[in-house]
């Protein structure tokens, strides 16, 4: 009797590990079917196409005429001559993101991700998996596609754990994603690439862009080396719960190095100026990134 009672049991485990690797395998031939449509959506989007795009422009410094110092410093330092401008960008990161809203009780876990960027015109798509516990991960998708803002997670891929798309004040706040991120594939900085420069002082200029009914600012801070040290803005969505409430956030960036021709910071953090104090959500460095002839990927 007890032995049955022992077999019954490692059955019953049995079961329910192939119950959680069958959820794992559907989740993840779900969540990759849904990242690619995504992904389609991004390539094939035509309205954010900028008027005169060609896949072969290249960096001419005689747009830096009429910027803020800081701003064509910044340029000459990152950028060459001659350099092509490219459509699109790929990048891998890996790092740490902070699933707590309180200050003074984090909540790290870490992830590692893959974005697709449209460095032409605003639009990206950020895939990535976090690891909850051993056998326990969590898919999360962000992104700016076509004008609208989308932000989804998914326990295994497929249980829905938060979800928010629209535009409005969704898609600003995924577009000051894209502009703050520019760091990393710099030329969509570019006047020609649609964004507006304006003076504040020696060290800091204010970046303006517009995609469709969108406008947004943002500062840029620059250091003593003429490299980007920080993006701040006075009021991003901050999602809490189902709510997206105007908030200060700030973007930190350090580690330059020099990838596909132009100089990058490796390494950043995000974070929400909070009236209790900072709280970091992310942090992340680049392990890959790719120009150009990237296929489009849905992994991890």
């Amino acid at each position: 009797m007890e032995l049955d009672q022992l077999s019954v049991a490692a059955l019953i485990l049995v079961l329910l590990g192939l119950a959680l690797a069958g959820a794992a395998l559907y989740g993840r031939w779900h969540w990759r079917h849904r990242i690619q449509t995504l992904h389609d959506q991004l390539v094939a989007d035509p309205a954010g196409a900028r008027e005169g795009d060609t896949a072969a422009g290249v960096v001419d410094f005689a747009e830096l005429a009429g910027l803020p110092a800081p701003v064509q410093a910044y340029f000459r330092r990152v950028l060459v001559v001659g350099q092509r401008i490219p459509n699109r960008v790929r990048l891998r990161q890996r790092g740490q993101f902070n699933l707590a809203n309180a200050v003074a009780r984090p909540r790290w876990v870490p992830f590692e991700s893959i974005q697709q960027v449209a460095a032409n015109r605003p639009g990206f798509v950020w895939c990535a998996r976090m690891r909850l516990a051993q056998g326990v991960g969590v898919r999360v998708v962000d992104a700016y596609v076509a004008g609208e803002g989308l932000l989804r997670a998914a326990l295994w891929g497929w249980i829905p754990l938060a979800r928010m798309r629209g535009r409005g004040a969704a898609a600003e706040a995924e577009l000051m994603r894209y502009l703050a991120e520019a760091v990393w594939y710099p030329t969509a900085l570019l006047p020609s690439q649609g964004v507006r420069w304006e003076a504040i002082d020696a060290h800091s200029a204010r970046a303006h862009l517009t995609d469709r009914r969108i406008n947004l600012a943002m500062i840029f801070r620059f250091n003593d080396q003429a490299l980007i040290e920080r993006v701040s803005v006075q009021a991003r969505g901050r999602r809490v719960g189902k709510v997206l409430y105007p908030t200060p956030w700030v973007g930190r960036f350090w580690h330059y190095a020099e990838c596909g021709g132009a100089q990058i910071p490796l390494c950043g953090e995000a974070a929400w100026q909070l009236p209790e104090g900072e709280l970091v959500y992310w942090r992340g460095e680049i392990t890959e990134i790719e120009f150009d002839d990237a296929a489009a990927d849905t992994r991890p």
